[in-house]
C-alpha cells in the first residue's frame, strides 16, 4: 500500500475496527428507520396505490375490481353536479373557517402573551376543545342550537333579536354558518396556542429597538410582529386548511348534509357514494380528485411560507 509522504499508515487492525464500527452504526440507523419506513409503506403508500387501482375499476362493497373502466369514473366524478358543488362547499368552508380561526387565534395569542397572571391556567383551559372528541363537540352544538330549549335561541330571544325560535340546523340560510361556527370554536384554541408558541421565539431586541425608535404598539405589531410571524402563520394556515377539508363528524351529526345539499361537503358526499350507494370505484376517483383540489388550495400558502421565510428571516 502506497502512503503519502508525512502521513502515517493506519494499522490494518485499526482500519478493520473502524470499518466494523461504521457498519454497526449504519446497521443501527437502518434498524431505527425501518419501523418508520414500514409504517409509511403499510399505512400510506399501499393504501394510495390501492385507491388508484380502485378508481380505474368498477367496484362495489360486495365485489371489488369487477372490471377495468379506465377514466370513466373520473369522467363521472367531474360530470356529477352534486360532487362539483360539494367541492365548492368544502373549499368555501375551509377558507372561511381558516381565516376566522387565524384572526381569533391571533387575538387570543396576543392576549396570552401580554397576560401576567393566569397564563398557564388559560392555556390549560384552551386545550379542552382539542381534547373533546369531534362527535361530542357536534352533539354539544346540536343541543345549543335546538329550536326549543337551545341556549342560542333563548339568549337571542332574551335580547329581543328573535321573535320566535329558529331551527338553525334546519335552515338553508343558517345551517352552513352553524357548522362553521362549531368548527371555529373547536380549532381556535389550537391556532392560538400555535401562534402563542411562535410569539415566544421572536427576539426581544428587535422590539426594544422599535420602542427606542418611538414605535407604538400598533406599529410594532404591523411592522415587526406580523412580518416575523408570517412563516408560522402560513404553516398554521396549511394545517388548518387540511383539517377543515377533512370535516365529516360535524356534518354527519349536525345536519347529515342537509337541508337538501346545503351542507354536503366533499368528504360527506364521498361517504354517501361509497357506503350508501356502494359505488366504491366512483368514490375512489372522487377521493383522488378531492385530494388534488386540497393540494391546489394549499399550494399558494406553502409558496407564501417559503417567500416569507426568505424575506423576513
Amino acid at each position: 500500500m502506497t502512503v503519502a509522504p508525512g502521513v502515517a499508515a493506519m494499522p490494518r487492525g485499526q482500519a478493520l475496527l473502524r470499518g466494523n464500527r461504521f457498519d454497526r452504526r449504519r446497521l443501527v440507523l437502518w434498524g431505527l428507520t425501518a419501523p418508520l419506513v414500514l409504517g409509511l409503506v403499510v399505512f400510506a403508500v399501499y393504501p394510495f396505490i390501492y385507491l388508484v387501482f380502485l378508481s380505474f375499476s368498477k367496484s362495489n362493497l360486495g365485489t371489488l375490481f369487477q372490471d377495468w373502466v379506465g377514466w370513466a369514473n373520473y369522467g363521472d366524478a367531474v360530470g356529477d353536479p352534486k360532487f362539483t358543488a360539494s367541492l365548492l362547499r368544502s373549499t368555501m368552508f375551509a377558507l372561511v373557517t381558516t381565516a376566522v380561526t387565524l384572526v381569533l387565534g391571533m387575538a387570543v395569542a396576543l392576549l396570552l402573551d401580554t397576560a401576567v397572571r393566569g397564563r398557564h391556567l388559560l392555556r390549560t383551559l384552551m386545550l379542552l376543545p382539542l381534547l373533546t372528541p369531534p362527535v361530542t363537540v357536534a352533539v354539544m352544538w346540536q343541543l345549543l342550537l335546538m329550536p326549543k330549549g337551545g341556549w342560542v335561541n333563548s339568549f337571542l330571544m332574551d335580547l329581543s333579536l328573535l321573535s320566535q325560535p329558529v331551527s338553525f340546523l334546519g335552515s338553508p340560510v343558517f345551517a352552513f354558518p352553524a357548522i362553521s361556527l362549531a368548527d371555529v370554536w373547536q380549532w381556535t384554541p389550537f391556532v392560538a396556542i400555535m401562534i402563542f408558541a411562535a410569539l415566544q421565539t421572536l427576539p426581544e431586541d428587535i422590539f426594544e429597538a422599535a420602542q427606542l425608535d418611538g414605535a407604538s404598539r400598533t406599529q410594532s405589531f404591523f411592522y415587526v410582529t406580523l412580518p416575523m410571524l408570517l412563516p408560522a402563520l402560513f404553516t398554521i394556515a396549511v394545517l388548518k386548511l387540511v383539517i377543515a377539508f377533512k370535516v365529516f363528524d360535524l356534518v354527519f351529526v349536525l345536519t347529515a348534509g342537509g337541508p337538501g345539499q346545503r351542507t354536503t361537503v366533499s368528504s360527506f358526499h364521498i361517504y354517501r357514494v361509497a357506503i350508501q350507494q356502494f359505488n366504491v370505484g366512483l368514490a375512489a376517483a372522487q377521493t383522488l380528485v378531492f385530494a388534488v383540489l386540497v393540494g391546489l388550495v394549499t399550494l399558494p400558502f406553502t409558496t407564501a411560507h417559503d417567500w416569507a421565510l426568505k424575506k423576513f428571516h
